[in-house]
């Protein structure tokens, strides 16, 4: 591996670092990302930072000021836009995963729901969370297109912080369990019209549940 590879491979590690950290809410709105404590923190010099930031600040996850690199985030009017426009490519990509879906992949997506409906009924937030980020991810990966895929992939992951009050909200994360099952019987019946409407239908809950305690919480 040359010295080119290993930078880049560095660099890769520092974004992906920094991104989760972001995206989860341990940096929030506002902190400031200085090269030379991200270089002491992850033991790397300052080329690897310095291309990881200028990618967060492509992906609009931090902004440049005079101070340095300051946190942006996913801000309420993101959410919002997020959630239309999953609504409107989701539903297609399900449609397309019910007319592409094998057997052995529908096998592996019943075996999530299946996962899905026992944890949310021992109340188990963080496996909810998990097996709802693994069922979306079967159905962009079985959609059969990469584009889509990792469109919704990126979109779906931006969210992660703002679904933790979906997942730890019993109601909610029973009727989203129920979707889930609903959508999967479409795909087993190779419903590319139901599976789309249901997907829609899903997204639109989903962004009920969400949206309003955001914005609650960020206008308090």
């Amino acid at each position: 591996m040359n010295a080119n590879n290993k930078s880049t491979t560095r660099a890769d590690l520092v974004f992906e670092a920094l991104e989760g950290d972001i995206l989860s809410g341990k940096y929030q709105p506002g902190d400031l990302l200085t090269e030379v404590k991200l270089c002491e923190r992850m033991g790397v010099s300052r080329t690897p930072v310095r291309e990881a930031l200028h990618r967060l600040m492509q992906e609009g996850l931090v902004r440049e000021t005079t101070h340095g690199m300051v946190v942006r985030g996913v801000t309420y009017q993101d959410l919002i836009d997020i959630y239309e426009i999953r609504q409107r490519i989701e539903g297609y990509a399900t449609r397309l995963c019910a007319e592409r879906i094998t057997d052995e992949q529908l096998r592996e997506l019943r075996e999530v729901v299946e996962l899905q409906d026992f944890y949310t009924a021992r109340g188990g937030a963080a496996h909810i969370r998990d097996t709802d980020t693994l069922f979306h991810e079967f159905l962009y990966r079985y959609c059969g297109s990469e584009i889509l895929g990792t469109m919704l992939s990126e979109l779906h992951r931006k969210v992660q912080r703002f679904r933790k009050s979906s997942v730890e909200n019993p109601d909610r994360a029973r009727v989203a369990v129920k979707e889930h099952a609903d959508i999967l019987r479409a795909l087993e019946e190779h419903n590319g019209d139901e599976a789309e409407r249901l997907a829609i239908l899903h997204i639109e809950n989903a962004k009920g549940g969400i949206v309003p305690v955001t914005a609650a919480t960020l206008h308090k």
